[in-house]
């Protein structure tokens, strides 16, 4: 059966073609998203469980690379009495929970996706994030598979066995490393996907996969550009969609332009996590000889989505730091609460309040945020005046990330020797070359369901036409129809 499989950096997801349709399979008990998380008690334990998944064809090969961590494995279940039935690591809600119920005593990783393409990894980091990876597949292929048994979904007489998948990627798994990255990454995914038992994977960038499932529509050609602001990264496209193109087989003449960044929803909820909630924790105050507090400790908290910074801030030197600072504070009580971060790793569960701070604020101009877990009756007012200020910067680089997809297809356009009206009578015009002027906006995204984030994006090209897609949905939709039409001719 084919595919299409978002692993995204927020939620991870599945879809099938049912009739013409689109069906999106239940990954969780409530829903078609998993969140894309993992919790382990130890995280040597990852590798085991990895092992446990695999195809019996790559059990040998995988265990003579990953001896090590396998034989580790066996002394951490002994270390903390775990029979080798019981289980230790956990993906997505279940994650979740785990992390919550026992924050300091585990290993926990909130989308695992925006490290992917990192620079400077060790090889066993690198080989961590393929075990990652891995567990993540396997655990939404084995799930999908489960639904389309119980929901029957599969065609009649044929296996509900998941064989091929279309995934998504961003143009940009980094916003550094370029080419190099984003080979780095597609290696980490396409060899998970090996060792979750598919057969065959293939790759499409995540914003032409929400303009296709937005061309289905479509009864006229027109030139779209395609915003998808999601957890992890921004994408922009340029396309020519319509009925002149959607049977294609091959679309690479109507990709006019890309660009991409690692700018996404887990930035945002970051930027105001540090914005909102810091000042509670110290940032912004001074020391006893009258100085501000240096900020880096603050940010390292926060960061969860730059290794580095994570790996800074679990230090034992960190905690030494940190420990100074409280000395040195005029508010000593402040920075307390910073080291109670620190101790007990509770960096995740701050932004986890940043993004539901984030998401109160699409319906409200006012939020409380409740930070107990840090210190009893310790709340945190967040406006949205203050959310706009705190992604402002964030924004920016989405407009540029706009204006670089325009130009780039204008170029496209001139090199073509196209002009305006040239082409099945689409309005493809372009402002003294410097940019490809779209018929249509279309803006898809969990992240830019944030009215914040919409009124920039509409504000930019106040006369071309916005439409909003389905926020979580549309980049699954598209990549399920491109599966069909890539895989089916075989």
């Amino acid at each position: 059966m084919f595919v299409g499989f978002d692993y995204g950096s927020a939620n991870c997801a599945v879809g099938i073609m049912q009739g013409d349709d689109v069906q999106l399979l239940a990954l969780s008990e409530q829903s078609a998203y998993l969140p894309s998380t993992l919790y382990a008690m130890d995280r040597e334990l990852i590798a085991e469980a990895v092992y446990r998944g695999l195809p019996i064809e790559l059990k040998a090969d995988y265990a003579k690379k990953r001896a090590a961590q396998l034989s580790r494995a066996r002394m951490v279940r002994h270390e903390l009495d775990l029979d080798a039935d019981v289980q230790a690591v956990f993906v997505g809600e279940q994650a979740v929970s785990a992390y919550l119920e026992m924050p300091e005593e585990g290993f926990y990783v909130r989308s695992p996706k925006s490290f992917l393409g990192a620079t400077g990894l060790r090889p066993e980091q690198v080989a961590l994030f393929e075990d990652i990876v891995t567990l993540m597949m396997q655990h939404i292929k084995v799930r999908a598979e489960s639904v389309l048994v119980e929901k029957q979904l599969a065609k009649q007489g044929a296996a509900a066995t998941i064989t091929h998948a279309i995934i998504g990627r961003p143009v940009n798994f980094q916003g550094i490393g370029g080419e190099e990255s984003n080979r780095q990454a597609e290696s980490i995914l396409t060899l998970a996907a090996k060792r979750a038992g598919f057969v065959d994977v293939d790759f499409l960038f995540e914003p032409l996969a929400a303009g296709m499932d937005y061309e289905a529509s479509l009864t006229d050609n027109k030139t779209v550009l395609v915003v998808d602001v999601g957890g992890g990264t921004t994408d922009c496209s340029v396309v020519k969609m319509g009925p002149a193109h959607q049977q294609k087989a091959d679309r690479s003449e109507d990709f006019l332009g890309h660009s991409g960044q690692r700018i996404g929803g887990n930035d945002l909820d970051i930027a105001l996590a540090m914005n909102a909630f810091m000042p509670h924790f110290g940032l912004g105050s001074l020391m006893t000889n009258g100085k501000p507090m240096p900020s880096k400790a603050f940010w390292n908290a926060v960061a969860v989505n730059d290794i580095s910074a994570q790996r800074e801030f679990s230090t034992l030197s960190s905690r030494k730091l940190i420990d100074e600072l409280v000395k040195e504070a005029e508010q000593p009580q402040l920075l307390n609460r910073l080291l109670k971060v620190q101790q007990q790793q509770l960096s995740y569960q701050l932004v986890r309040q940043a993004e539901r701070a984030k998401i109160a604020l699409s319906d409200t101009d006012n939020t409380d945020v409740n930070l107990d877990f840090i210190e009893a009756a310790l709340h945190a007012g967040v406006s949205r005046n203050v959310f706009e200020n705190a992604i402002e910067p964030s924004l920016t680089k989405v407009e540029a990330l706009m204006h670089q997809a325009l130009a780039q297809a204008a170029k496209t356009l001139a090199a073509d020797g196209l002009a305006q009206d040239s082409v099945n009578n689409e309005n493809v015009s372009t402002d003294n070359a410097a940019e490809c002027k779209p018929d249509v906006i279309y803006v898809t995204g969990g992240t830019a369901r944030s009215p914040a984030i919409y009124a920039k994006i509409a504000g930019i090209y106040p006369d071309i036409p916005v439409v909003v897609g389905d926020h979580f949905g549309s980049v699954t939709a598209g990549l399920t129809r491109w599966a069909q039409k890539l895989f089916a001719k075989h």
